[in-house]
């Protein structure tokens, strides 16, 4: 029952747009965002993390714990994948090039956008400022990848370095 509650915790400490990603019930969506709204420890808050301890009885736990291991960068997938993206953005930065295979592996993707950061990104290395469209670059990667265009792998990545490293 403690491990079911600390899970609830967990849900209520998350954003309004990192719970919606979570697949769970609709009264236990509420119950945490009814915690969420409640200001600092009291009694009524405690009361509330022990009905939603309560509401987590009747819910898998398994998917919501996966979901919030997802969210939080724990899972291996999720580094693997993070690790994938940077390297990507990596290629770009050296390789125009490699706009090409994003094209490819992304068809809906802004490529006259990722073009413009790619250049921000380089003159902000020159000029050594904050790597703002470095970060963005990662970013427009980030939601291609989860958006409606196709994963990338590991065999995408080896196979795009060996192209842009000749």
């Amino acid at each position: 029952m403690h491990a079911l509650q600390e899970l609830g915790e967990e849900l209520v400490k998350l954003s309004k747009e990192r719970l919606a990603k979570i697949d769970i019930a609709d009264n236990l969506r509420d119950a945490v965002r009814d915690a969420q709204r409640m200001p600092g420890r009291n009694e009524a808050l405690r009361r509330q993390m022990q009905y939603i301890g309560k509401l987590m009885r009747d819910a898998d736990p398994a998917p919501i714990r996966a979901a919030l291991d997802a969210i939080n960068g724990v899972s291996r997938a999720e580094t693997a994948r993070m690790h994938r993206l940077e390297r990507l953005r990596e290629r770009l930065i050296e390789d125009e090039h490699v706009i090409g295979e994003i094209a490819t592996q992304y068809p809906g993707a802004d490529l006259q956008h990722l073009r413009q950061m790619r250049r921000n990104a380089i003159r902000e290395k020159e000029l050594n400022r904050p790597p703002r469209a470095f970060r963005e670059i990662y970013q427009a990667l980030r939601e291609l990848d989860l958006g409606g265009g196709r994963r990338l792998n590991d065999d995408d990545v080896e196979l795009g370095e060996e192209v842009g490293d000749e």
